[in-house]
């Protein structure tokens, strides 16, 4: 059985979805202003890999991932650039796809944009305003009324007195109370806008998730996911003004992960330590990043330097080598040996599950992995043929599927190959002529071209990495 730990009732739950074998899960997405950034990537990683799982489970999975294209950043980085806020917020858009196929990311089901959603989300406002839970302000704007949600503050655990005692009204806001939220913004002088009812403007940060979200999925939804700083105030104000427009429980299981962080502080804009997607790809892998995200635990902050990275560098390098061949002259295993190697396959398999079916625990699922790997690898030593790794080695690459990681060894030209083998070739001469320090010095050339060689009694083998 799949359990899941909820933010909203931190405990962790049996999984059971609002439909047989479907899974509604909407997960917040970027504010397009700037090239994403491996924060950004993290935090989309990890709901791959629960989609995946799920996925693999046998659910359906309508996984919704939005894009914020009207914002205040969005419309001050238009004005530096002297750019259209949209045409912007579109380039940007299409650069973060390319960043996410880039890093093995499945496409979301939808991707809805604020900027498609206005007639829903003035609707949604409208509805908000007749229940008496939001009211329009003399100064133009729109206002959801915390006081009128009973349970405002669960997700996060805050109390409204307490909220109270540390807000203020700020200068040109025209609130009832100090926590109200803008639901519609009046427009500023050459701001982009929309027309409304309550004229000229655009909507507030909160609502557009919420009017998306009822767009795509529906009134119920069974996962709602994003980073752990978005739960106050964003996703406790969505809950709020969602439940308050339905009448009915938004979301059934609030799933947040941890932050980035470098040298020990978040990743952020203000303290300049930003690392593009594109700047982290063009230096490793993303199988890397990916695996960086399946040794820790999603729920906890995420440790990112050279040294965690070459931890999981080493780790996908330990990986591949249980896809690769046998020799060409391997003998062939026992039926014994060959039993070990099944069972050692059933038994990875088992223990994969068991750790994913808590709580996507993915640092037990890569040690499921890794003791298959193990076991392929001794088996090949042993003489096994490619023919009696098959096997194992297919299910080593289902589980490895599931987690997203595509573990392809490292491609070089035809000429670099040839490169390669000729130094190879000398090498193996240089051996048989025992001159080992001109062999140490052609394997140190190897190692520059990004070869790592393996000497056994059958010769020597190459590999990238």
């Amino acid at each position: 059985m799949l359990k899941i730990y909820n933010t909203l009732t931190r405990k962790t739950e049996e999984f059971q979805t609002l439909e047989p074998n479907l899974v509604k899960m909407y997960v917040c997405g970027v504010t397009v202003y700037n090239d994403a950034h491996v924060g950004h990537a993290m935090s989309a990683l990890v709901f791959d890999i629960i989609r995946r799982y799920l996925e693999y489970r046998g659910y359906t999975v309508k996984h919704v991932m939005n894009y914020t294209d009207v914002d205040d950043k969005i419309i001050n980085r238009a004005k530096q650039l002297n750019e259209d806020p949209l045409k912007l917020s579109q380039r940007y858009i299409e650069d973060y796809a390319a960043d996410l196929k880039s890093l093995n990311v499945l496409p979301a089901t939808s991707n809805p944009q604020v900027s498609k959603t206005m007639p829903l989300i003035i609707q949604f406002i409208e509805g908000l305003i007749q229940k008496e839970h939001a009211y329009a302000a003399s100064n133009g704007d729109v206002y959801f009324r915390v006081t009128s949600d009973d349970d405002y503050g669960r997700l996060s655990g805050r109390k409204l007195d307490d909220m109270q005692a540390g807000a203020r009204i700020e200068v040109g806001e025209a609130k009832d109370h100090p926590m109200d939220f803008a639901l519609w913004k009046a427009a500023k002088p050459g701001e982009i806008s929309w027309d409304s009812p309550w004229g000229k403007g655009r909507p507030g940060w909160h609502i557009e998730c919420s009017a998306m979200n009822l767009a795509e999925l529906g009134e119920q939804i069974d996962i709602h996911g994003g980073g752990n700083d978005l739960i106050f105030p964003h996703h406790e104000n969505e809950i709020a003004q969602s439940e308050s427009y339905t009448g009915k429980e938004f979301s059934r299981y609030w799933v947040h992960n941890g932050m980035l962080q470098l040298g020990g502080e978040k990743m952020s804009k203000s303290l300049g330590n930003i690392i593009s997607i594109k700047d982290f790809l063009s230096k490793r892998s993303a199988d890397v990043m990916r695996m960086l995200v399946l040794n820790g635990t999603y729920r906890a902050p995420l440790l990112f330097n050279d040294d965690t990275l070459d931890a999981a560098e080493k780790n996908v390098e330990r990986l591949k080598s249980a896809l690769r061949p046998a020799s060409a002259s391997a003998k062939g295993l026992s039926a014994e040996a060959l039993s070990t190697l099944a069972s050692a396959a059933d038994s990875a398999k088992a223990n994969f599950t068991e750790a994913m079916d808590n709580d996507f625990n993915t640092a037990g699922a890569i040690a499921a992995l890794f003791e298959l790997s193990k076991a392929i690898n001794t088996a090949r030593d042993n003489g096994a043929t490619s023919d009696q790794l098959k096997s194992a080695q297919s299910t080593f690459s289902e589980l490895a599927a599931v987690l997203g990681l595509k573990l392809e060894e490292k491609q070089g030209s035809s000429e670099v190959e040839a490169q390669v083998n000729a130094l190879i070739a000398e090498r193996t001469e240089a051996r048989k002529q025992k001159q080992w320090a001109l062999s140490d010095q052609l394997r140190d050339k190897l190692k520059e071209l990004g070869v790592t060689i393996e000497d056994s009694k059958d010769g020597t083998t190459w590999r990238w990495g």
